[in-house]
């Protein structure tokens, strides 16, 4: 697995540029962490799938688009979110780059909901979206905001059901500062982040599916 990890690392090393491959540096390791305090046994797969979630973050609009039709991908150019392309993309990528024997279900769905989030999200999907906003290499406000707040919360939960809530009540508030600033900035709010908001909101009971 070790010797997986180093390959993978220095094969996404090619595809993103010095400032994008420190962020997933940066992700790889906060996904570890996280993984050890939610899913232990799945700790090193969160750590590949930390490596590989922005594997065609720097690829221009053009090319991901070039991609979905490729891997036929719908895309709504009317609706069009440049920015959200490369989650699409990139576990479609990731898997015909490294196999479905790396790049299973669970990793591909990893990297496709970073980004958004989603109904019904898995743990591996929150521990990964998580990650991907609060690693120590985001100097965001609001990344700062949300990075401590689940520290503060996380030192002080006892029970691993106490951590669970704590999970959820940062993905809540991840959600409504992403919402907060595409209100503000006047752009269009994915219907899988809301519906992914809602879902969090609704179901105290995440994660036991």
């Amino acid at each position: 697995m070790h010797k997986t990890i180093e390959n993978i690392r220095d094969i996404v090393r090619n595809y993103v540029c010095e400032k994008r491959f420190s962020h997933t540096l940066g992700v790889e390791k906060e996904a570890y962490r996280l993984g050890t305090i939610f899913i232990p046994e799945k700790a090193e797969k969160l750590q590949i799938t930390g490596l590989l979630h922005d594997i065609t973050k720097n690829f221009k609009t053009e090319k991901q688009l070039e991609l979905c039709r490729e891997y036929g991908i719908a895309v709504d150019l009317e609706n069009l979110v440049p920015k959200l392309l490369h989650s699409k993309t990139g576990c479609e990528f990731a898997r015909r780059t490294f196999g479905e024997n790396v790049v299973d279900d669970e990793i591909y769905n990893g990297i496709l909901y970073h980004t958004t989030g989603r109904e019904n999200m898995s743990l591996f999907e929150a521990v990964i979206y998580l990650a991907d906003y609060i690693e120590k290499t985001r100097d965001f406000k609001d990344c700062i905001r949300l990075r401590k707040y689940f520290y503060d919360n996380i030192e002080n939960a006892n029970s691993y059901e106490d951590k669970i809530q704590v999970l959820r009540k940062t993905m809540i508030y991840s959600f409504d500062l992403t919402i907060k600033n595409l209100i503000d900035g006047g752009k269009r709010i994915d219907k899988d982040t809301i519906n992914a908001r809602n879902y969090f909101i609704s179901c105290k009971d995440v994660f036991k599916n």
